[in-house]
């Protein structure tokens, strides 16, 4: 589980993916990402920072990334949401009166018996931060988006 103190934006998911990719990248040697998302406000596929930064990302690691978005309503097969679940019901009646008491409740949730790895990313992410039309098209020509669910199922090819 990330944290951040600041806004939750496509620069601060990117900040976490470089993280997390730190501690997978060796374990798993993997050539294809596949990220699973709801496609809320930060993270829509037509999100020009989102993307940009997906694409910065696949390069520099030379892995692909498989964008997976969840339709509407189906909240009960995303497993962010499952664990969020057991989060609030593990928390249920406490009083939230410091950042450390947050983590330290998340540190101790169980879930199918294991408890979460939780870390606070430190920094300023700024709201609103987007690229001209322009920019975002010439991005669409690393995209490939599968015909008939283009909002739904999206590849960046990060090696050649």
């Amino acid at each position: 589980m990330y944290f951040t103190k600041s806004f939750i934006t496509p620069d601060f998911m990117i900040d976490v993916l470089e993280n997390l990719w730190l501690s997978l990248k060796d374990r798993f040697d993997p050539h294809t990402i596949v990220v699973n998302l709801d496609n809320g406000p930060e993270n829509n596929s037509h999100r020009s920072q989102w993307i940009k930064r997906l694409i910065e990302f696949a390069k520099s690691n030379s892995v692909s990334i498989s964008l997976a978005y969840y339709p509407p309503y189906h909240s009960k097969y995303n497993p962010i949401e499952i664990i969020w679940g057991a989060l609030e019901k593990h928390w249920n009646g406490e009083i939230f009166d410091s950042v450390d008491k947050v983590l330290g409740l998340c540190r101790t949730m169980l879930w199918r018996g294991k408890t979460p790895v939780v870390k606070m990313i430190h920094g300023s992410y700024a709201k609103g931060v987007t690229l001209t039309k322009k920019a975002m098209a010439k991005l669409e020509q690393f995209l490939i988006r599968i015909p008939g669910i283009e909002k739904w199922a999206v590849d960046i090819t990060g090696y050649e």
